[in-house]
C-alpha cells in the first residue's frame, strides 16, 4: 500500500520533512500556497520530490495518509480546516522526524530566551566534542539532520507552534524557561491554552528524563503545583535555593555537587543568567565535566539579534535586539541598559500590554522613535509620558532619528517588543536592516 505524505510549507521545516520522507519511501508532495525559495526548489528537484507553488491542490491533499504542517501555518487556516473535516492528521516536523532518531533529544521553549539558552547549550556541546546538531527554530530542521547526517545529540529550540503539532515525540531533557503573554493572537486571546501549549515539551516524559524550568517564575510555579509531572524535576532559581541557584558570584548545582564562577558567564542581563543556569543544567544531566562546561561559557559570545553590540559613532552606542518580538523582551533589554537610552520599538502588535515596561522606560529611556505600518496603539499609549517621540515606518528613518534623539553616552537600543512582518521578512531581516543603517549614518 502507498504511504501518501503531504507536507505544507516549503520552508526549511518543510523542505527537511520531505527530504526525510522521501528517504523513508513516502509518496511525497509539497505544497506551498506562497512562492517557494529557489534554494529550496534545487533542493526538492534533487531528491525528485514533488511540489507546488502559488496554489494548493485540495484534491491531491486530502488524498494524503498524514499530513506534516509548518508551524507558520494558523489551525484556522482555510486548508487546515477542509483536512481537519478528512480526519487525516495534522503532525509538525519535528513529531515525523523524532520517528526516525534514537538520539538524545533536549528541548527548550519558553516565551524569552529561547535562542540564546539553545545557542549556548548546544555550544558547549560542540565545544566538548559531541556528535550534536542544532535544530527546530534554529539551525538545520531536525528532519533533514536525521535525514542526512544523524546525530548522537540535538539541542532543538521549540515554538508553541512546534509544540501544538506534537503528539508521541519525547524529550529526554525538557527546559521550560518562563510563560509570558505572546502569540495570543494564534490562541484565541486565550493565556490558558498558550500555556498548555507551552507545557506539551513534558508530554510523554517518564522519571527517567529531566524537566528543567525556572522556578521563580509565577506562572510555572502556579502551574507545576497542579500539573502531573512524571519527569525528574531540576528547576533553577535566583532567589533560593534549588537544583540549581545562585549563591555570591557562584552557580550551585545538585547540592554542591557542582559550582560554576559567574566570571565564565560572558553574556550580560539578569535574563541570560537565568538562561545560563538552565543551559548549565542541562549540560550538566547530559554528564558534560565542569571544565568541558566552563570552557563553553567562557567561549560563547552570545547570539545575532540579542542585544547585540553594533557601532559606536560619535559617542553613541546602537544595540541590535531585533529578537525582542514581545514586551517581556524588552524589559529585559532595558533592564540591562546602564546609560540613558533611546528605545525603537513597534510593528506587528501581538496584543501587547505594555505597562510591564513603563517604569523603566520612565526612568531610562530619552527619547522613543517608533518603527512601524501603524503606530497608532503606540501613540495612545506613550503620548502622555512627556518624552520626546518620533514616528517612522522605515529602519533608515528609524535610525536617523534616533540618533538625532541621542547625545554622546546615549544608547540606541532596537527593541521593538512586536513582530516585524509588518515592515520586514523577519526579525533577522530587521534586524540586519538596523545594523546596516547604523554602519550607514
Amino acid at each position: 500500500m502507498t504511504r501518501r505524505i503531504v507536507i505544507l510549507g516549503a520552508g526549511e521545516s518543510g523542505t527537511g520533512a520531505a527530504i526525510l520522507a522521501k528517504s523513508k519511501g513516502f509518496e511525497t508532495f509539497v505544497s506551498d500556497s506562497s512562492s517557494i525559495k529557489n534554494n529550496y526548489k534545487d533542493e526538492l528537484n534533487k531528491y525528485n520530490i514533488e511540489w507546488e507553488e502559488g496554489t494548493h491542490s485540495i484534491n491531491r491533499i486530502l488524498n494524503a495518509n498524514e499530513i506534516i504542517k509548518s508551524p507558520g501555518i494558523p489551525d484556522t487556516a482555510p486548508i487546515i480546516q477542509q483536512v481537519k473535516d478528512k480526519d487525516i492528521p495534522v503532525i509538525s516536523e519535528i513529531e515525523f522526524a523524532g520517528r526516525y532518531s534514537n538520539a538524545k533529544m533536549i528541548c527548550i521553549t519558553g516565551s524569552n530566551g529561547k535562542t540564546t539558552t539553545t545557542s549556548l547549550l548546544y555550544h558547549m556541546f560542540h565545544k566538548a566534542g559531541k556528535n550534536v546538531g542544532l535544530a527546530g527554530n534554529i539551525g538545520k530542521s531536525l528532519a533533514r539532520q536525521v535525514a542526512e547526517e544523524n546525530h548522537e545529540f540535538y539541542i532543538i529550540e521549540l515554538s508553541s507552534f512546534q509544540l501544538d503539532n506534537m503528539y508521541n515525540f519525547k524529550a529526554d531533557i525538557a527546559i521550560l524557561l518562563n510563560i509570558t503573554p505572546d502569540h495570543l493572537d494564534r490562541y484565541d486571546n486565550c493565556m490558558d491554552k498558550y500555556i498548555d501549549a507551552k507545557f506539551r515539551i513534558i508530554q510523554n516524559q517518564t522519571d527517567k528524563d529531566h524537566f528543567i524550568y525556572w522556578s521563580d517564575d509565577p506562572i510555572l510555579k502556579e502551574q507545576i503545583n497542579h500539573r502531573t509531572i512524571h519527569a525528574t524535576k531540576n528547576p533553577f532559581s535566583v532567589e533560593h535555593s534549588d537544583f540549581t541557584y545562585k549563591l555570591g558570584n557562584k552557580i550551585i548545582l545538585d547540592g554542591g555537587n557542582l559550582s560554576i564562577d559567574k566570571e565564565f558567564v560572558k553574556l550580560s542581563g539578569v535574563h541570560n543568567l537565568y538562561n545560563t543556569m538552565a543551559a548549565i543544567t542541562a549540560a550538566y544531566l547530559s554528564k558534560l565535566s565542569p571544565m568541558e562546561i566552563e570552557q563553553g561559557l567562557n567561549s560563547f559570545n552570545g547570539v545575532e539579534h540579542r542585544l547585540e553590540y553594533v557601532d559606536t559613532i560619535h559617542g553613541v552606542r546602537f544595540i541590535n535586539d531585533s529578537k525582542a518580538t514581545n514586551v517581556d523582551s524588552c524589559w529585559y533589554a532595558l533592564q540591562a541598559m546602564h546609560n540613558s537610552t533611546i528605545l525603537i520599538l513597534g510593528g506587528k502588535d501581538k496584543g501587547n500590554d505594555y505597562n510591564k515596561i513603563t517604569p523603566l522606560i520612565k526612568e531610562k529611556c530619552t527619547g522613543l522613535v517608533f518603527l512601524g505600518a501603524n503606530n497608532t496603539k503606540l501613540h495612545q499609549f506613550f503620548d502622555g509620558f512627556n518624552i520626546p517621540i518620533e514616528d517612522t515606518n522605515n529602519m533608515t528613518d528609524a535610525v536617523v532619528k534616533a540618533k538625532g534623539l541621542a547625545k554622546s553616552g546615549d544608547t540606541v537600543l532596537l527593541s521593538p517588543c512586536c513582530a516585524s512582518f509588518d515592515l520586514f521578512t523577519s526579525y533577522e531581516n530587521r534586524g540586519e536592516l538596523f545594523k546596516q543603517s547604523v554602519k550607514s549614518l
